[in-house]
């Protein structure tokens, strides 16, 4: 591609150079630049990238867009704001796949990975080819990525987008994050619907307040983003939302809902309930249980009603997932008791899961977690205030540390479990925790082990150790 034809969408406040010369590809990281690339500069919150331009040149990049003039010999192209240009150039760049795609997008605190896999569960029901991306990871077309973030970057995203193309993929459902919408990742895309599932305190060590974290999430839906907007009525932001937004369309089980469900019935297997979709009525049998799982399902549910998915494939599809990876996934029976694994790691996340386990546990039911490192610490003692409150013992453990010291998170949970009186025990090595807490279980009992859900590593020190809960489990009960 030429420079000239890639920089055609992009508003430039200057070009420099030749813009004839043919480009190869775009890069950000300048360790990672390849001949005949296209360097895109902007100042990050702890890195400005412009420092990298005389590397980038040197590896081989043939021009720069940034966000100041460079003291180089290559052309450049200054704009505004590089990283609203990287997704311009992106898409540029891949022939703007995202138009041939239909692109539906989740966003909320808790509920974004399950909600997108009940979506594709649905389609492939449908006879549609599907695309997902999301926390777990990428998949499409027998492809899988492995997870880095929860929403790629542009450049990354917009490949991914041209390869789900090549494969034929019709429908994409991806997560959207709230940082990702604050860094404005999905610059430019249109979505056929955009569902928000509910906001609850997390990423305020990012965010500082609440109500900054909200409005971010609002990003999703301006400017005319979605053509649909399916949002949870019985979340106070959904409920504003329901409001303010033309043509919206609700779900809920307390608030008055264009969608609702009925009858529920929760198990130790699943839940079942009487849907009421759109003034349609139907019978849905989950395999997965808890309350914020029929919610998920409600979700998807009428998103794909809006695409025109028929009722009785909706259901089809809803029971024929069996589970999400790390999304109150159950595991294991040992001594009597059930162990379920999930990715509860907010307090709300932590207190949804444990209160649908309370309700089906004729046992003890215990709760191991732990908080991540270097992340919001306000969310610690609230979660151990959350675990004393409905479990019958605690087990604090690490999850990923990062760069801080385990001991320390476990302290700053501890304050919370403490106010409660409840006894517990704190266990630095999870693996370890794990294998006391399952040495613990007796007879319709049941184990939460929370907080990291289908990661495959525990990251210390800035080193991505492999680790997965559910592997340890099934390795120490064998």
């Amino acid at each position: 591609m030429i420079l000239q034809e890639l920089i055609k969408d992009l508003r430039c406040e200057e070009v420099c150079g030749n813009a004839d010369l043919e480009i190869s590809g775009l890069c950000t990281d300048a360790d990672a630049v390849n001949a005949g690339d296209v360097f895109i500069c902007y100042k990050g919150m702890n890195f400005d990238s412009h420092k990298e331009i005389e590397k980038a040149v040197t590896g081989g990049a043939v021009a720069i867009v940034c966000e100041q003039a460079p003291d180089c010999d290559v052309p450049y192209v200054l704009v505004a704001d590089g990283r609203a240009a990287m997704a311009v150039l992106a898409r540029t760049f891949y022939g703007y796949a995202d138009k041939k795609l239909k692109l539906i997008a989740v966003t909320g605190t808790n509920g974004k990975t399950t909600t997108t896999y009940m979506l594709k569960s649905i389609f492939d029901k449908n006879q549609t080819k599907t695309g997902i991306i999301g926390t777990l990871g990428i998949a499409y077309g027998g492809i899988f990525i492995s997870p880095a973030l929860t929403t790629p970057d542009p450049l990354f995203l917009h490949s991914v987008f041209a390869d789900m193309v090549k494969c034929g993929v019709e429908y994409v459902f991806m997560e959207v994050s709230a940082h990702a919408l604050y860094f404005d990742k999905i610059h430019g895309l249109h979505f056929e619907a955009g569902i928000f599932t509910n906001c609850t305190q997390d990423h305020l060590d990012f965010f500082k307040d609440m109500q900054s974290y909200a409005e971010c999430k609002l990003k999703l839906f301006e400017n005319g983003r979605c053509s649909h907007a399916v949002v949870n009525s019985d979340d106070p932001l959904g409920a504003e939302l329901a409001v303010a937004l033309p043509d919206c369309i609700s779900y809920g089980l307390d608030n008055p809902a264009d969608t609702f469900a009925i009858d529920v019935t929760e198990k130790i297997d699943g839940s079942s309930f009487v849907i009421n979709l759109l003034d349609e009525i139907y019978e849905i049998n989950l395999k997965m249980p808890a309350l914020h799982n029929v919610y998920n399902a409600l979700a998807a549910a009428t998103c794909a009603k809006l695409l025109g998915v028929k009722i009785d494939v909706i259901a089809k599809g809803l029971e024929a997932l069996e589970k999400v990876d790390g999304r109150l996934e159950r595991v294991a029976n040992y001594n009597g008791g059930e162990v379920f694994v999930d990715f509860a790691h907010t307090p709300d996340g932590l207190e949804k899961s444990l209160s649908a386990l309370k309700k089906l546990c004729k046992g003890n039911l215990y709760c191991l977690f732990g908080c991540g490192g270097n992340r919001d610490t306000t969310k610690r003692p609230l979660m151990g205030e959350v675990a004393a409150k409905y479990s019958d013992f605690v087990i604090v453990t690490s999850d990923n540390p990062r760069y801080e010291d385990p001991y320390e998170i476990i302290s700053q949970i501890e304050t919370g479990v403490k106010k409660s009186g409840k006894k517990y025990v704190a266990v630095t090595d999870r693996e370890i925790a794990i294998e006391y807490a399952l040495n613990l279980l007796g007879q319709d009992d049941i184990l939460l082990v929370a907080g990291k859900g289908g990661e495959n590593y525990q990251e210390i020190m800035g080193i991505k150790h492999s680790y997965n809960d559910n592997t340890v489990i099934k390795k120490l009960i064998s």
